[in-house]
């Protein structure tokens, strides 16, 4: 349906003024932006947050924890390792080498082989080798190992040359290791020594599963003081946090309350100003119109034409005031939008633009058709009353279509003039006069709908607002 007010600038059915088809469009508004930024803060939502984090903070230090535990427990199985071997060299070994066994005596292998099977092979050493200097296995608990000739390692040849116990995890992957089963062993040398001074390597592997089992209980009492410790800490923070939130939500209910009281103030004080301008000066005004058309008449009947010639100027002055003063009050406080509905209140800010050197043509859909909210409306209200503002400021003269109409699940506000048009750059650098750009903006930002505009140095001029019913807050 349209809504044609008595205004001879406003037609049922308009041409709209033509515009650089090319232009191409811009989007002002940021709705999406906005809306993220205006999420309200929910405390379950921070709970949930707050328990995400802790899971993944005990995840972490789980990873972590575990890589301290293994690598501390490697470092101490090591150690003990190096231990074990100086004592049983000093107390075994030692005390079973002869000149015979680095000669690679027979009887002599077979009595130290029984000594170290006996006295040092178990759970704790599963490998026993003796080296000379140059590589030959001089023994082995493997016997497959005795005679043989290995390159030493750097390590093996360091311990020989600056007499040290050395420890390491062993990968098995020396040819000297062909024999050996399992991944990884503890694998310690040291040099050993013959009555006659002749220097052997004494090497010994022991299981990695003491690495393994001593990594468990690391990991065991770490895990425990660790988890007993932000449990605590959760509980010394729940009750503080909750209170936060508690207060949080206060405040936002409060500054909800305070921002709709804000709005209702700003309402009753518009419709204040609305009601004494038209009960008070513009009634004056009224009445003194009157009485100069009044005198005027009288003073022509009286044959004085320069006194009513006066007074009938001061009359039309009086009621360019008056008309003037009523468009501001359309301005200042619609009170069709309310009654009436948008489609006559549309109707009216067209009617009070013929003053300001604009022809407005109308055309509106049945708000029945449309599914806008009180609030909805407004937006609209107030988008096309700032369109025309502007046009009456930097466009005007010229012709100003508006139009109203539900397109798909949307609803479109189309403003459109044939002015000179203007650059869109000024939309990101606001000059002086320009300003109110930033205001349509904010507008359509604040209420989460689409604000677009297509304009260009002498193209017209043509605004877009895109809102889809029920949307807008």
């Amino acid at each position: 349906m349209t809504t044609t007010p008595s205004s001879q600038t406003v037609s049922a059915h308009p041409s709209p003024p033509e515009t650089a088809a090319a232009v191409p469009w811009v989007t002002v508004s940021r709705p999406a932006v906005q809306a993220a930024t205006d999420a309200p803060v929910r405390p379950r939502r921070v709970l949930l947050q707050l328990v995400a984090g802790l899971v993944a903070v005990l995840a972490v230090v789980g990873v972590l924890g575990s890589l301290a535990a293994q690598r501390l427990a490697e470092r101490e199985a090591v150690n003990d390792a190096a231990n074990t071997a100086d004592v049983l060299a000093e107390a075994v070994i030692s005390p079973a080498l002869s000149d015979a066994l680095a000669d690679g005596d027979a009887a002599t292998v077979a009595a130290f082989d029984a000594t170290v099977r006996e006295r040092v092979l178990g759970p704790r050493i599963v490998r026993v080798k003796l080296w000379s200097p140059d590589g030959r296995v001089v023994y082995a608990d493997e016997p497959q190992l005795v005679g043989r000739t290995f390159p030493l390692s750097e390590d093996q040849r360091a311990a020989l040359a600056h007499p040290q116990t050395k420890a390491e995890v062993s990968h098995l992957d020396g040819s000297e290791n062909q024999f050996e089963t399992g991944g990884r062993l503890l694998e310690v040398y040291r040099p050993v020594w013959t009555p006659d001074g002749r220097q052997l390597l004494f090497e010994t592997y022991s299981p990695y599963d003491s690495v393994q089992q001593r990594s468990s209980q690391l990991w065991r009492g770490f895990s425990g003081v660790t988890l007993s410790s932000l449990l605590l800490l959760v509980v010394l923070m729940a009750p503080i946090l909750w209170r936060l939130l508690r207060r949080l939500a206060d405040a936002q209910r409060h500054r909800e309350r305070l921002l709709e009281r804000t709005v209702a103030a700003s309402d009753a004080e518009r419709r204040r100003i609305a009601g004494t301008l038209h009960d008070g000066p513009v009634q004056d005004l009224v009445a003194s119109a009157f009485v100069a058309a009044g005198a005027a008449a009288r003073a022509e009947s009286a044959g004085d034409a320069r006194t009513a010639g006066e007074l009938q100027g001061l009359a039309a002055s009086v009621r360019g005031n008056i008309r003037v003063l009523r468009s501001l009050l359309v301005d200042i406080y619609p009170p069709s939008l309310a009654g009436a509905g948008l489609g006559t209140a549309l109707a009216d800010l067209a009617e009070s633009a013929t003053g300001r050197g604009l022809a407005v043509q109308l055309d509106t859909d049945s708000e029945r058709d449309l599914g806008l909210s009180e609030s909805e409306e407004r937006l609209v209200y107030g988008v096309a009353q700032e369109c025309l503002r502007n046009a009456a400021k930097h466009a005007a003269p010229c012709t100003v279509s508006v139009s109203l109409a539900r397109d798909g699940g949307e609803v479109v506000l189309d403003v459109v003039d044939d002015g000179p048009g203007f650059d869109t750059a000024l939309l990101q650098r606001p000059v002086d006069g320009h300003f109110g750009l930033r205001v349509l903006a904010d507008l359509a930002t604040d209420a989460g709908a689409t604000l677009q505009v297509a304009s260009a140095p002498g193209a017209g001029t043509h605004w877009r607002l895109a809102l889809v019913p029920g949307g807008v807050a």
